[in-house]
């Protein structure tokens, strides 16, 4: 024990030096992957699939901090291919069709669990945008340009963002011929159609008719030259192994011989090994690579025990190695087939492994359980079972990456996308963490050597994309089928905003005896959901208490705009005259010509700056004008750009509005928001600093140092970054950390927490 001990204790001191990338971080010793509740990680699936749509949302959709997007779009609806803002035909047509599989193979089992209508409504919405791209001769390929890479903002405003850049209402678009893509669509239709024929024959129907047109298409075209935008980020390479997967499908979906015979034009065509003549067995099922899929779809539909041999070759090299090939694996056990979506990979093998094994292979008990065991080990990995406890599902489990990559989720804007951790962002005293938590999305995964770089812009571990998720949803409803599982019945919970989404910053840039001038930062930080605000204004109020004593009148107070950030474009400020509040207390309005102007998309737009001078005349008696019992003027500080830049500049007293709507701050009678803006941290650490706290012993839950209502290791990395000088801890957070209640945190305390996480010490229980 003393061993482990030391060990865990030079793990955490390691932890505890380290900065981003974080490599093996030890966060939880508590990860069980073995009780995964699969019913509840497809359900989150399920919401993942919500966050990434796009256009007017249904009524279902249980996303509430998104909302309607790109609603000018060619091709309305379908998702958005990963993190970005592209629509692509190949990847919405990849993910529906396995999807579509899965309901196929284990509709009783969705239907038993209670999300056979949500998993539907889900899968209808990427069918419908599939069978939209179809324009008989050709197809809408992508949707969408450079700029859905260069943009990191929120899809509700990205619209905005790409006008000011480009000057258009809608989006580019191509149209190809790609047989890849086609062959893809046909499929998916196809599989649209068994899925939907018993529940919606219209609909079914609809769909069948797609998947003969873009078959017949693909076969004609037999290429892939014409590609367009797609080809930079979703290369085709062959499209053989795409037509038989086409194929098999419109077989299945209606048992016309034709489409067999098609399968037999198509084999000698199929990719062999590298030198060889055997039929490629290496790789994995993917959006360019369909071969395996199709094989184990071709065996189910002819019964040839080639194919069957087909995927026991595919399985085994992925498992335990065939023909002297096999997959990577990492340390702690991950079939690694390649960096970027390594879990994408392995879940989608996975997948075919457990199909195969209640299809294929389910009268060969001894295969039947090596390709299931190992299915379900794979998966476990991605929910914990892995030596960094870490859970790549996020909102499952306790122990998720701390970034993904992925622009509306992170309710963050350009300058602040790379905000967790990093200097610049924590300098400038914004945003520094993601809005939402993304529910159900898998990310990339793990380097080879089983390390993770938990960083947004590594996106080869953090990405998060449809067709990532696409294996791995099939797969888990073949888990439900053997494993059961009940969704949660209270989610999602509505989440609350984490920052004011709408703030003032400002600071006093001259203070005169005749005349105060300001300089205001109007903000946009919304994110539940992000959103423009056409009709915006702001308030600033003083006291004419001294004017009037000095024998002057209100209407000798001057007021002028030095400098508007927007003046000559359409969301120019213009200023009104004082305009009475109660009693002697007045206020100016500056509102927007177009409040749209200020939107959280990035430096130059989510905040508008404005210079502002209230005056008297030169002339007028002395002490005619004092600010100093203003209630706008109350905490500002004299200071220029950088102090404007900081959290002590945002002053609640300059109010803001949507309309005749109060969205910010407090006017002088002390109304507020309807909903009360929350503190942001900076103003929590400053309060506590200046603040004793009044925290009860009945708060405190001794050893839980970062206050996430648990004690684990993290708890210990978070005082030792105290005691190593390199975090600020605050006084509750102090309470908590003095375990030995000696009224002091050292070494002893990090100790003893340590040693109650291993179950070698007791912690003071709170009264």
């Amino acid at each position: 024990m003393k061993k482990l001990l030391a060990g865990i204790s030079s793990l955490v001191m390691c932890a505890t030096a380290l900065t981003a990338p974080v490599q093996s971080a030890v966060t939880s010793l508590s990860a069980n992957a073995a009780d995964v509740n699969y019913a509840e990680a497809l359900q989150k699936s399920m919401f993942f699939y919500e966050v990434q749509q796009a256009g007017e949302l249904p009524d279902w959709n249980m996303v509430s901090w998104r909302d309607d997007s790109m609603l000018t779009d060619e091709v309305p609806g379908g998702w958005f291919d990963a993190g970005d803002h592209f629509k692509f035909a190949l990847t919405n047509a990849y993910t529906a069709a396995i999807m579509a599989w899965g309901v196929i193979e284990y509709k009783d089992a969705l239907k038993k669990a209670g999300l056979y209508e949500t998993y539907m409504n889900n899968l209808q919405w990427g069918l419908d945008y599939v069978a939209g791209c179809d324009r008989g001769d050709a197809v809408v390929g992508t949707i969408g340009d450079g700029f859905d890479h260069q943009c990191w903002g929120s899809a509700e405003v990205y619209m905005r963002k790409y006008k000011l850049t480009s000057g258009d209402d809608t989006r580019p678009f191509d149209l190809i011929t790609c047989t890849s893509t086609t062959s893809q669509m046909a499929a998916a239709m196809a599989a649209g159609y068994i899925a939907f024929k018993d529940e919606n024959p219209t609909l079914a129907a609809s769909y069948l008719e797609h998947a003969e047109s873009l078959f017949a298409l693909s076969d004609a075209t037999r290429s892939n030259e014409d590609q367009g935008v797609q080809k930079s980020y979703y290369p085709a390479s062959d499209f053989y192994d795409d037509l038989f997967y086409a194929a098999n499908w419109l077989y299945r979906a209606t048992g016309e011989q034709k489409y067999l015979d098609k399968c037999d034009e198509y084999i000698p065509n199929l990719a062999t090994e590298s030198q060889s003549t055997e039929r490629k067995y290496t790789w994995g099922y993917c959006w360019d690579d369909a071969l395996q899929g199709a094989a184990l779809l071709y065996y189910e539909n002819t019964g040839k025990e080639e194919w069957k041999t087909q995927m026991e070759h595919h399985l085994d090299y992925w498992i335990d190695g065939y023909g002297g090939k096999q997959v990577a694996y990492t340390p702690d056990g991950l079939a690694w087939l390649m960096e970027w979506g390594a879990l994408r990979h392995v879940t989608t093998t996975a997948w075919l492994a457990k199909l195969a094994s209640d299809v294929a292979f389910k009268d060969d008990t001894a295969k039947a359980e090596k390709y299931n065991n190992w299915a379900k080990k794979q998966l476990d990995y991605c929910f914990g079972d892995n030596d960094l406890n870490l859970c790549y599902v996020q909102g499952m489990g306790e122990n998720n990456p701390k970034t993904f990559h992925h622009r509306t989720a992170s309710g963050i804007h350009d300058d602040h996308w790379q905000s967790l951790g990093l200097d610049e962002a924590d300098a400038e005293g914004w945003q520094t963490e993601y809005a939402h938590t993304l529910y159900g999305a898998l990310e990339g995964g793990p380097s080879k050597d089983g390390t993770f770089t938990d960083e947004v812009g590594q996106y080869q571990y953090t990405e998060v994309a449809i067709d990532y998720n696409a294996g791995y949803t099939a797969l888990l409803c073949a888990m439900i089928d053997d494993y059961g599982g009940e969704p949660l019945a209270d989610f999602p919970e509505k989440e609350s905003p984490k920052w004011n989404e709408f703030e003032v910053a400002a600071v006093i840039q001259q203070n005169q005896a005749s005349y105060t001038q300001l300089q205001i930062w109007a903000m946009n930080h919304s994110a539940w959901p992000a959103r423009v605000v056409e009709n915006l204004s702001y308030n600033y109020y003083f006291d004419v208490s001294e004017v009037l004593d000095a024998g002057l009148s209100v209407d000798d107070i001057q007021v002028s705009i030095g400098y508007d950030q927007h003046a000559g474009d359409e969301g120019a400020l213009s200023v009104s005259k004082p305009i009475q509040y109660k009693d002697n207390i007045y206020y100016i309005k500056l509102t927007f010509n177009d409040g749209s102007v200020v939107m959280p998309t990035g430096q130059s737009e989510h905040r508008s700056e404005a210079q502002v001078r209230i005056a008297v005349a030169d002339t007028a008696p002395a002490g005619a004008w004092d600010p100093t019992n203003d209630p706008s003027f109350k905490g500002l500080q004299e200071g220029g750009q950088d102090l404007l830049k900081s959290p002590e500049a945002i002053t609640p007293y300059i109010t803001m509005y949507d309309g005749d709507t109060l969205i910010y701050g407090e006017e002088p009678d002390g109304t507020k928001p309807s909903e009360e803006p929350v503190v942001s941290p900076t103003e929590k650490e400053s309060e506590s600093e200046t603040t004793p706290s009044e925290s009860s012993s009945d708060d405190l839950l001794y050893g839980d140092v970062d206050m996430n209502g648990t004690v684990n290791i993290l708890d210990v990395i978070t005082l030792n970054k105290n005691l190593l000088g390199k975090e600020i801890i605050n006084d509750d957070q102090k309470k908590r950390a003095d375990v030995v209640l000696d009224d002091t945190i050292d070494s002893v305390d990090s100790l003893t927490i340590l040693k109650y996480i291993v179950g070698m010490a007791a912690l003071p229980v709170k009264s």
